[in-house]
């Protein structure tokens, strides 16, 4: 039977669930692939309890010669980015599920791994447990794909549920959120969409063979997402869900990260809590739904293990980036949208909207005034598909027109 030798860079909460699952489960593996792993030694710098040989001097993993495979669980870029890449050098295969590093650095990281006779996989960096990339690129490799959209954060989307269905306000869930572990101290890369804009980089370049820049990806939070929203929405069929989205249309690729209104009958309403999911669309399969547990020692080690175990038995294939795809800007992509805003209560208003509306060649599909607090009415607004720079033309024009107080919310619908 072969052995393979992997090390692992960081023990935190998924470097050490996966050395324990690696050694609860080497039997197992053995059994299914006729390889049997063995984690040689860790590199961390705090004091950890486990049984394992571990160094707080990452070379004595790197330089190694009897240790294979690299698993990088340090998070961030630096040192992490530093480390994978001499890694590579030392003709070392690596495993990461480190997603800030890949979307910032996959184009470097590809290139260390050719140079040098190596590969890298990062399964474990997109939806926790979810098989997505791997199964993007391998098993549904005779596809050509139109859409990949999904639900790629797990605390936004757990206060988005509580917010539904204990009817409170953003800043009342994220508190709870904060003290359950499910958000952190500082949310801001969760909350303000940083999180699922790395992984809709990651996304689009294994889906789409594009190397994008993930601070290039529009990006948008569920900061602006009030209890009155998931009311409304909830009113007409919807659910409020922060997508990662990347679509072809006509030639060019549209990558984007934003709340939008999910009918109710679609199977990513459903999903609940911290949970993730993915919605394909590909040809010839058709259509595809792909959900589980999206974080998490646990789940992450799982996709990580399989990630080692794909090097072990040399089974991956190369990913490979195409420079030749257009992007689509902002303002040319077409979308239904929802707007919520406060306007004086008085005859002609509504007429008054629906001509700057006119004007841009932005077309509504329903009206509906809400509760009128004094002399101020609640306004919701559901448009036609619309192109975006039309959309904001008239917008700009209706918070000039003086009858329109705020312009409170405005959410594509999927």
């Amino acid at each position: 039977m072969k052995e393979v030798k992997i090390g692992i860079l960081g023990l935190g909460t998924v470097g050490l669930a996966v050395a324990e699952n690696i050694e609860k489960n080497s039997g197992l593996i053995a059994e299914k692939t006729g390889i049997k792993l063995t984690v040689k030694k860790a590199c961390e710098l705090r004091k950890v309890k486990i049984n394992l040989l571990v160094t707080k001097d990452p070379s004595a993993i790197i330089n190694d010669p009897e240790i294979s495979i690299v698993v990088e669980t340090i998070g961030g870029i630096d040192p992490a980015g530093k480390l994978v890449i001499e890694a590579l050098r030392a003709h070392k295969h690596v495993v990461t599920s480190n997603k800030e590093l890949v979307a910032t650095k996959m184009r470097e990281l590809l290139l260390a791994a050719e140079l040098n006779g190596s590969q890298i996989l990062f399964e474990g960096a997109v939806g926790g447990g979810i098989p997505i990339l791997n199964t993007l690129r391998d098993e549904l490799v005779g596809n050509r794909f139109s859409e990949i959209y999904g639900i790629v954060n797990g605390t936004t989307n757990y206060i988005l549920s509580k917010m539904t269905h204990e009817k409170k306000e953003f800043s009342e869930v994220l508190k709870a959120a904060q003290k359950l572990g499910y958000a952190e101290a500082n949310p801001a890369a969760d909350i303000e969409g940083y999180d699922a804009t790395y992984k809709a980089a990651i996304i689009a370049a294994i889906g789409f063979g594009c190397s994008v820049k993930w601070e290039n990806i529009y990006r948008e939070g569920i900061e602006k997402i009030g209890a009155e929203d998931i009311e409304y929405a909830g009113e007409i069929g919807y659910v409020i869900k922060l997508l990662a989205i990347a679509k072809r249309t006509q030639g060019k690729l549209e990558v984007r990260v934003h709340p939008a209104l999910v009918a109710k009958n679609h199977p990513l309403a459903s999903v609940e809590e911290n949970f993730n999911a993915f919605y394909v669309k590909g040809e010839p399969v058709g259509d595809l739904m792909f959900y589980g547990p999206g974080a998490g020692g646990a789940a992450t080690s799982s996709a990580v293990i399989g990630d080692v175990i794909a090097l072990a038995t040399q089974k991956p294939r190369k990913i490979v980036l195409n420079e030749n795809i257009q992007m689509r800007k902002m303002e040319e992509i077409e979308s239904r949208y929802y707007i919520r805003l406060t306007a004086q209560d008085k005859f002609g208003v509504l007429a008054g909207i629906a001509k700057i509306f006119a004007d841009q060649k932005v077309s509504i599909a329903a009206v509906n005034q809400k509760e009128t607090v004094g002399n101020t009415s609640t306004i919701v607004i559901l448009l036609h598909k619309v192109i975006e720079k039309n959309l904001l033309a008239a917008l700009e024009g209706i918070k000039k027109s003086g009858t329109v107080k705020e312009v409170c919310n405005v959410i594509r619908i999927l």
